[in-house]
């Protein structure tokens, strides 16, 4: 309806005969039902904001995003949820101090991790002057970024890699085969006690190399992993053969293992030879890092699109400074690790179609969590969600 009408329609009120009232009335009703429709549709958050953080107006997506329902809050403060967004300040600035659109991002762990940007700009009406604010949600576009990233790293290895491989690859071969002719001909000194010395040098240098030729595969297994052979099953089988392979360490050590699965675990799609990887590094590392007679768990849950592992350690943690780069290449908490493993794991995990995450307090304790997808995803009908909120 034009605004023109409108503001017409309103100052003729009291000459309007009952029956035509009701009609545009009627009219009026149905066009604000239409547009509340379309508001509540959208996928960006529309949220009003009145002085003291109060919300005038919230479509169902905003409400999503802040963690809030409008029904709840008429009347109240939003402050203690947008303590950080910066709004008080835009609410005191005049009309004519606006001289572009604010736009901003802000990164929200209620009611879950999200990155949400938004614009704001004044709304004035009559006397008073209220924020409107268009949000979208950004976590997925974040997160898309930051796997380009990864890429571009991983890319940059590859190159590396192939130069590595090159460069000392065949120089550590022809090493290795002139130490075997050597040792060939060391067989023939009369003297034992040279022989034996000499042999025992050349012993020493045939394992360097050997040690050497290990570091180039596992650098290009890190970053040329082979793609997973997938196929149905359940996981338990998976960690439960990874810790019975771990069990002596662990009796040796006298570190308690807990294990809590529930009744059922749905099926994924997974390799078991790649997943035994995974879980023997994340288990192996979790033993690192707790002392003699330390703890470690691993809890299986599931969601209706996910299966969850978590190994969670009461070891000695991990740096803030290097929790958010644990899972790039050379970064480590170990004296004598070369930073690839973890590396390999998160690779095989994606490949996977998984995610995997790392939550940690230094000297407190170390958790990573998968999330597999199920093979069978669950989809809730609405009309039982909808049939419980009506209740």
């Amino acid at each position: 309806m034009r605004q023109g009408f409108f503001d017409k329609f309103i100052s003729r009120l009291d000459r309007i005969e009952a029956p035509v009232l009701s009609a545009h009335i009627a009219e009026i009703a149905k066009e604000r039902g239409f547009l509340e429709t379309i508001f509540q549709s959208i996928d960006e958050g529309v949220l009003v904001l009145g002085e003291g953080l109060i919300p005038l107006y919230a479509n169902h997506a905003a409400e999503q995003m802040v963690g809030f329902e409008l029904r709840k809050w008429r009347g109240k403060s939003l402050g203690r949820h947008l303590r950080e967004w910066g709004l008080e300040s835009l609410l005191k600035q005049q009309i004519g101090n606006w001289e572009r659109i604010e736009a901003r991002e802000v990164e929200l762990t209620y009611p879950e991790h999200r990155i949400v940007s938004f614009y704001a700009r004044p709304v004035s009406l009559a006397d008073r002057l209220e924020l409107l604010l268009i949000l979208r949600d950004i976590t997925r576009e974040r997160a898309a970024e930051e796997n380009a990233l990864v890429d571009e790293r991983l890319t940059a290895a590859k190159t590396l890699a192939a130069g590595v491989a090159h460069e000392i690859g065949n120089p550590l071969n022809a090493i290795n085969i002139h130490l075997q002719l050597l040792a060939r001909e060391l067989r023939h000194i009369q003297n034992d006690e040279q022989r034996d010395t000499l042999q025992n040098l050349t012993s020493i240098a045939e394992a360097e190399v050997s040690r050497l030729d290990n570091i180039i595969r596992r650098f290009l297994t890190a970053i040329r992993p082979s793609k997973p052979n997938l196929t149905r099953g359940n996981i338990r089988a998976t960690i439960e053969a990874v810790t019975r392979l771990l069990t002596p360490d662990f009796e040796q050590r006298h570190i308690q293992l807990q294990i809590l699965f529930p009744d059922t675990i749905p099926d994924v799609f997974f390799d078991a030879q790649q997943m035994e990887q995974v879980f023997f590094n994340l288990i192996r590392n979790a033993m690192d890092a707790v002392s003699d007679g330390g703890r470690i768990g691993i809890t299986v849950t599931a969601d209706d699109n996910w299966v969850n592992i978590s190994i969670l350690d009461n070891g000695v943690g991990i740096p803030a400074d290097l929790l958010g780069r644990i899972f790039d290449p050379y970064v480590t908490t170990k004296a004598k690790g070369n930073g690839l493993g973890l590396m390999i794991v998160r690779r095989i995990v994606q490949d996977h179609g998984g995610t995997i995450a790392c939550a940690s307090h230094y000297g407190e304790g170390t958790c990573f969590t998968l999330h597999l997808p199920r093979a069978e995803r669950r989809v809730r009908a609405l009309g039982n969600s909808c049939e419980e909120d009506h209740a």
